[in-house]
């Protein structure tokens, strides 16, 4: 009893941190909360004797389930018809539990998500634990059966992917935060030129609506603006938010959620707004 009982607050310990990693590599709350509650029933019937670094350990085990559930996602899935988006991390308090906490440190915005979910599944596990979790390569090759070389190509292969996607946001989150209540001053006052100041002109806008069927993506700086027009409407709900680490905007009213924007901002403009309307995955975030 005692032994399960160590183990046990041994695996709580790190908890957070593993729902991080898996979070990261899947991009789905539920399907990470899976793997971290596998990864629990492995380690009870593994036991702890003999790891002389736990941290590692339970790494590898989050990671291994990770990999396999992302190779199984990829074998069984059909080219996708629409936009679906990664479940966002939304931070709305200064007071959030430690889980939460694990899930904003050093996120990353939803667009590289978006990018991230493009990678092969190799590929995704050794950029984000390399560099999202600063698990060495000799570690990240165990998971993947491969030498510390070939995961060291792996997640440079990606980060160049990612470098190409051209997603990473400005280091400055209050900048990004000015230029993200600009666009949704400019998207309640109706101005159209104010909209086009703040826009990159290859902009990127993505909405993923679930089950409506009206997910879309939109390109360029015009038809996004025009587009954020039509969202004035409700922007009278729409407040300001930190969503995946970066600024964005929750749309809420009486108590339900109707949609989360992510807002990435590069060189001082916006190149990428994600929406999340889905509502039954809005209605399992709650109106934070």
């Amino acid at each position: 009893m005692d032994e399960c009982d160590g183990l046990a607050t041994l695996f709580q310990a790190h908890r957070p941190r593993l729902r991080a990693v898996a979070y990261r590599m899947l991009g789905s709350f539920d399907e990470a909360d899976d793997a971290v509650q596998e990864a629990w029933i492995r380690v009870g019937r593994a036991g702890a004797d003999g790891v002389d670094n736990p941290a590692a350990w339970l790494n590898t085990i989050v990671a291994r389930l990770c990999l396999d559930m992302l190779r199984s996602r990829a074998a069984r899935r059909e080219e996708p018809s629409g936009v679906h988006l990664p479940d966002p991390v939304i931070g709305m308090s200064d007071t959030l539990d430690p889980e939460q906490e694990a899930l904003l440190a050093d996120s990353v915005g939803l667009a590289l998500l978006v990018v991230l979910q493009r990678l092969e599944p190799a590929e995704r596990l050794a950029l984000v634990l390399h560099d999202s979790f600063a698990v060495p390569f000799g570690e990240i090759a165990a998971v993947l059966g491969r030498s510390p070389d070939a995961a060291r190509k792996l997640a440079s292969r990606a980060r160049g992917r990612v470098r190409a996607a051209g997603v990473l946001p400005d280091a400055d989150l209050a900048r990004q935060r000015e230029v993200a209540a600009a666009f949704l001053a400019a998207a309640r006052d109706g101005d159209l030129e104010a909209l086009l100041a703040v826009l990159d002109p290859d902009v990127v806008a993505r909405a993923d609506w679930g089950a409506a069927g009206a997910s879309r993506v939109l390109r360029g700086a015009r038809a996004v603006a025009e587009q954020a027009l039509a969202f004035a409407r409700r922007a009278p709900f729409a407040r300001p938010a930190l969503v995946n680490g970066a600024a964005g905007v929750v749309a809420a009213a009486n108590g339900r959620l109707y949609a989360v924007i992510g807002i990435t901002v590069a060189r001082g403009r916006i190149v990428e707004i994600d929406i999340l309307a889905d509502a039954e995955r809005l209605a399992r975030l709650g109106a934070g």
